[in-house]
């Protein structure tokens, strides 16, 4: 049975995941995400390249990082834990002003996994605040600067646009006419530009924000109803049905795993 555990504290989301048959639909995070595959085959999609995390790999994720995930051994069950940690967070313990990237997106380092694993259990048993900040410093320290390299990355000033845009219809329905009409675009070729620079859709990026900002909100209002207005779904079970899909369980069960 596919079971999918979260809990927040301190500026982190923590997750217990033990899958078989489910399977992430594309997406990306917010947050730097770092987890550590304790059983079975961890398979996804990175940015357009295949990656195998076997157990006792550490996975680094970059925050905005488009990725996919799925057991790779459909006899065995996935069981891993993963992280979520805001870039203002994780950048303060790590020392460093400017955005930075993982420059390996599997590693395989003891004290690393194990210094990730005791985060989440801290997190999990509700630890104090000052021993969950002092087990991130503990994760941080594994790195140096050549463990990541600077984000140079320049988005084009059309991409960068569209972004603002579609950001600011979150609460609405995403109306590709008028934001291809605003950038002097055909649609079609707003579409095909959008894509060919972030590697998904107009609408999968539109969703995934969404998504992203309805599980900010649902933390912070525990209101589920509140959160399919806000954002404007059709109802709850179309939320939940989206949820799910890059979450591994509904709206309303990750509202319950947060008591």
């Amino acid at each position: 049975m596919d079971k999918f555990i979260y809990k927040n504290r301190v500026g982190i989301t923590a997750l217990r995941a033990k899958m078989q048959k489910f399977s992430y639909k594309k997406h990306a995070h917010e947050e730097y995400a770092l987890g550590v595959t304790l059983k079975g085959i961890q398979k996804y999609n990175l940015e357009g390249n295949s990656q195998s995390s076997y157990k006792n790999g550490v996975m680094l994720f970059n925050p905005q990082q488009l990725h996919d995930g799925e057991s790779g051994d459909h006899d065995e069950s996935l069981d891993y834990v993963m992280l979520y940690i805001k870039p203002e967070l994780f950048l303060e313990a790590l020392g460093k002003k400017d955005i930075v990237k993982f420059s390996s997106s599997i590693v395989y380092n003891e004290k690393l996994k194990q210094d990730i694993i005791n985060l989440s259990s801290a997190i999990f048993f509700e630890k104090d605040e000052v021993l969950c900040n002092e087990l991130l410093l503990n994760i941080t320290d594994n790195f140096s600067s050549r463990d990541f390299i600077l984000d140079y990355k320049k988005e084009s000033l059309i991409v960068k646009k569209a972004k603002e845009m579609i950001y600011f219809e979150l609460d609405d329905v995403l109306n590709i006419d008028e934001i291809s009409k605003e950038l002097d675009l055909s649609k079609f070729q707003f579409i095909r530009m959008f894509k060919t620079n972030t590697g998904i859709t107009p609408y999968q990026f539109f969703l995934n924000c969404k998504l992203i900002h309805a599980k900010k909100y649902l933390e912070y209002t525990k209101d589920l109803y509140a959160t399919v207005v806000e954002y404007g779904f059709t109802d709850l079970s179309h939320l939940n049905r989206h949820f799910k899909r890059v979450y591994g369980l509904t709206a309303y069960e990750y509202l319950q795993s947060l008591y």
